[in-house]
């Protein structure tokens, strides 16, 4: 793996087409069936979108993301006035331990919280210009995307590039675990989520942690990455997972009252733990609302066409 680096303004890496080994059996029930798909060659950004890029979209185009937007009662029935506010949700750190099955406890839902001001009023990315930008929705990322004359990619274009040419292997990096004292990836290093080890707990600047293969930065960690297709509880080899012309991603079971629709996310972020969410490896996945950001979900960009 190629050491870390600092980033470029935008920097692409071209993926060789091929069947990949996508899936897996040994970990979670949504990375099931490992499947055989053939992807095209295509171009992925090396690193995540950063601040200080999403800044210079936002300054030419004047774009207005979704967590910065006045917010219609109508479409949020019975919820409290306080929280109707323009905002976004934040990771919260707890006093102490706490059940794992309640997310309610270090997720904040904090008015004023957007890419701009990462926890909320009086918080700032003037000292993180180059870490990914977070509290992207959905739309956020594909007008980012289209202003730059790229994609989002799919789920697959994804995974393949994320892999590294390390077909079927459990990591970025390969099959062995991050061992004591190394730092391959940016996720939960203590006791979550109340006790980190320095220097992680938080976005790190892209390109600090070591390239997979393929010589890209952070497909483990960091944030969560947005991709193009629909999300479906049980992926298949066909256009229902591995193609944004699939059926729309269903809403969650576990959460009837939700009736928006849901996109793939790939990579893990800084918040997934071995203890608690071990989903910073390539066959992870977890499904998000298309009209919500959080502080741990930004993206990257392909193309199909070799960059100019």
């Amino acid at each position: 793996m190629a050491a870390a680096t600092k980033p470029t303004t935008q920097a692409w890496v071209a993926v060789p087409g091929g069947t990949f080994t996508l899936g897996s059996e040994q970990h979670y029930p949504e990375e099931r069936p490992v499947r055989r798909v053939d992807v095209a060659p295509f171009w992925i950004a090396a690193y995540a979108v950063t601040n200080r890029q999403y800044a210079d979209f936002v300054a030419d185009t004047r774009y207005v993301t979704v967590a910065e937007r006045p917010l219609n009662p109508a479409d949020f029935p019975g919820a409290p006035k306080e929280n109707l506010k323009p905002g976004s949700l934040v990771f919260t750190r707890t006093p102490g331990p706490v059940d794992l099955r309640h997310l309610s406890q270090w997720w904040t839902w904090t008015p004023g919280a957007c890419w701009r001001h990462p926890e909320g009023p009086g918080s700032g990315i003037a000292d993180r210009s180059d870490h990914p930008v977070v509290h992207i929705a959905y739309d956020d990322a594909l007008a980012y995307c289209d202003w730059a004359g790229a994609e989002l990619p799919t789920e697959a274009q994804w995974e393949a590039a994320a892999r590294g040419g390390l077909d079927g292997a459990t990591y970025v990096w390969g099959n062995v675990p991050e061992r004591p004292g190394q730092r391959l990836a940016n996720f939960w290093h203590g006791d979550f989520p109340w006790r980190s080890d320095p220097g992680y707990g938080h976005t790190a600047r892209v390109g600090s942690f070591p390239a997979n293969g393929y010589g890209l930065f952070d497909m483990a960690g960091n944030v969560w990455e947005w991709t193009r297709d629909w999300y479906e509880s049980e992926p298949q080899n066909g256009p229902s997972c591995c193609s944004p012309d699939g059926p729309m991603g269903s809403p969650d079971a576990a959460q009837p009252q939700f009736r928006i629709p849901r996109r793939v996310l790939k990579g893990g972020s800084f918040l997934c733990a071995d203890s608690y969410c071990r989903r910073y490896r390539p066959a992870a996945r977890r499904p998000q609302m298309v009209d919500t950001g959080m502080s741990h979900i930004g993206f990257r960009c392909v193309r199909t066409e070799p960059p100019d």
